[in-house]
């Protein structure tokens, strides 16, 4: 070869040196507010920066001003390139349920494996083709190595297969070239169309079979486009591919060593001098090392590639190969259908784990427990009234709710769509504000509280968030708020839906001076008036030391508020209502209702302000209720 092993080292020591950095007289001056950031002790002067590794410019570039339009064709490699970087690889068991799932989703190309380098593979991909469990529309690919003997026992592998994609590879790198394999560019190139006229020669022992061809050269990323151009093409004019019976040439991201863009270069680079282009079906196989494998596809998806392999859920070498969910339904919420149906994300996500035996991410983009969860305050009011405001926008187009247009602040995807609830999309915390709780008591309680009743409950909640230093759930939010503003009573009070008093909460205090106990509503005499008549249960201030006593009273009134108010004159208390809300919980004749009622209790010089709840079959006597409770809680 014409360098010696060390050269690719001298070469990058003196690139290392010449680094710009921060001295690059092109950068314009660093602003920064206070003080500026002080040198890290990190040996930044080791590393190589990308461009002067392999130097490439591209100004023919077209994909900046193009846009996503259709999915590329999907390719699993995890029962391949995913398994092999497990540190328990699959069983067969584990493998069979990973193909079925696959073949579930509607994956028309997976790699089964590296037979010639594990007999397990050999062994599992023998399996498929014995017991014909490959439907007819899905066409195995199986992955080997340049060499002579490994070729051989691929096609040994492949006998009685309908349709199959031989995929060979070589590393191409610059890096590889010279301290790997310590071959010059030819003879490089020399290891890949030996091994493409190896598989044509081969093809005679694959009587039967319709088979097709994949190239990969290997680190394409390491490699100078030009010269991964100049074998590629060669490997083409050995294997002769058609229109009607293209190969694949495929570019891996072995190590992600650069941005997306500078990547989308190479792949439209490539994409444009492959020839005969119409006969290629031009491939991406990117890796995830710098945390950009997504945002690298995507790009180069607009820059010329037909085809995509990647992992579900990330799973790979390293940092993992690009996850397929995450670019599936990244193509979804651009209104493109991604040709794979993740519309059970909790249910491939269960497999993948227990196929695996890794755990993903809370945080992992659309399947992690946290993806859809709003902490912040001012988040959720945005997500809760993005919900309302689609309902009514639904609502008044008469269209299914289902399949109305998604447009929600902070969720760029409807749950329900990828099989998520909404019951975690708010979770409430010390930083959360009154929206999260709102929504959890409207969602799951049919609770729809008034603004004002917002804030104080809020107070409420927030006290209880900095108390314990925890995620309030939903569970806690309901106990809160029926200690704060239904009284206990001997049955206990219940969530909506339920018939109040059908089941008692042994973890609250009892506490309120006042129960209704039976009202009556009528007209008075000239019927401009109401005439209430109510018993009351008195347990006195000091409930459960105080004797109970109840009292008949009566009040008249222009309406059973008012009536009530008057009423209650006689226990000497002075209210007067505020503000009133109502509405159903449910429908039906026993539906539920919950009355609002805001209370000035006390005299007006020195009033206090408090709300009330109350649930009842009745609205009236669910706002009597109401009265009741904002009462017992001034007295409280």
């Amino acid at each position: 070869m014409g360098q010696d092993q060390s050269s690719v080292f001298d070469l990058a020591a003196v690139a290392a040196a010449s680094n710009g950095g921060n001295n690059d007289p092109l950068l314009p001056p660093a602003r920064y507010i206070g003080a500026p950031q002080k040198p890290s002790k990190m040996p930044y002067n080791k590393y190589v920066a990308y461009d002067k590794q392999v130097p490439f410019d591209y100004p023919e570039r077209t994909w900046p001003g193009k846009r996503l339009q259709r999915a590329p064709r999907w390719c699993s490699v995890d029962l391949r390139d995913g398994n092999q970087a497990l540190v328990n690889p699959m069983d067969s068991e584990r493998k069979l349920r990973f193909w079925n799932l696959l073949v579930s989703l509607g994956f028309k190309e997976i790699e089964v494996g590296f037979p010639s380098a594990s007999e397990t593979d050999y062994d599992f991909i023998r399996m498929l083709i014995e017991r014909e469990l490959i439907p007819d529309d899905v066409t195995i690919v199986v992955l080997t190595q340049a060499r002579e003997h490994l070729i051989r026992k691929t096609y040994e592998c492949l006998k009685g297969a309908k349709r199959a994609v031989v995929h060979f590879y070589n590393s191409v790198s610059v890096l590889q070239r010279e301290v790997v394999f310590r071959k010059d560019k030819a003879g490089i190139k020399k290891l890949a169309t030996d091994a493409a006229t190896l598989c044509k020669e081969l093809e005679g022992e694959a009587q039967g079979i319709d088979l097709y061809y994949e190239y990969s050269p290997e680190s394409f990323t390491g490699t100078e486009p030009e010269y991964a151009v100049e074998v590629c093409n060669a490997v083409i004019d050995v294997i002769k591919p058609t229109p009607e019976h293209p190969m694949i040439i495929n570019l891996p991201a072995t190590v992600e060593m650069t941005t997306p863009n500078v990547f989308a270069d190479q792949v439209e680079y490539v994409s444009n001098n492959l020839v005969p282009r119409d006969a290629v079906v031009l491939s991406l196989h990117p890796h995830n090392d710098e945390g950009m494998g997504v945002a690298a596809t995507e790009l180069a998806v607009l820059a010329g590639a037909d085809r995509v392999e990647g992992c579900l859920l990330g799973n790979g070498e390293r940092t993992g190969n690009v996850d397929l969910v995450t670019l599936g339904l990244n193509f979804l919420t651009q209104g493109i259908d991604p040709q794979i149906d993740y519309s059970n994300v909790p249910e491939i996500r269960k497999t993948v784990e227990y196929c695996n035996q890794l755990k993903i991410s809370e945080r992992h983009p659309y399947a992690g427990n946290f993806v859809f969860t709003a902490f912040s305050g001012s988040h959720q009011d945005a997500i809760k009234k993005g919900l309302e405001a689609r309902q009514v926008a639904a609502d008044r187009a008469g269209a299914d709710l289902d399949s109305f247009v998604w447009l929600v602040p902070y969720l760029p995807i409807d749950p329900k769509d990828i099989g998520r609830t909404y019951e975690a999309i708010i979770r409430v915390n010390s930083q959360s504000g009154k929206g999260g709780m709102a929504y959890l008591l409207k969602t799951n309680h049919n609770l729809d509280l008034p603004k004002r009743l917002q804030v104080e409950f809020d107070k409420v909640v927030q006290a209880y968030a900095d108390e314990t230093k925890k995620e309030v759930k939903d569970e806690d939010i309901w106990r809160l708020f029926k200690d704060e503003y239904l009284p206990v009573e001997e049955s206990g009070a219940t969530a909506a839906g339920a018939v109040v008093g059908d089941s008692k909460d042994d973890s609250l205090e009892q506490w309120g001076r006042l129960k209704l106990l039976k009202v009556s509503v009528s007209s008075g005499e000239d019927g401009s008036d109401t005439v209430l008549k109510a018993r009351i249960l008195d347990r006195g201030v000091n409930v459960g030391v105080d004797e109970p006593v109840e009292r008949e009273v009566s009040g008249m009134g222009n309406g059973p508020l008012a009536a009530f108010l008057n009423a209650l004159s006689n226990f000497g208390i002075e209210a007067s209502v505020m503000d009133y809300v109502e509405h159903t919980m449910s429908v039906g004749t026993d539906a539920m209702a919950a009355s609002y009622v805001e209370c000035q209790i006390g005299e007006e010089e020195d009033p206090q302000i408090v709300w009330g709840v109350g649930i009842d079959t009745s609205i009236v006597t669910s706002s009597l209720k109401a009265i009741i409770s904002a009462i017992n809680r001034s007295e409280r």
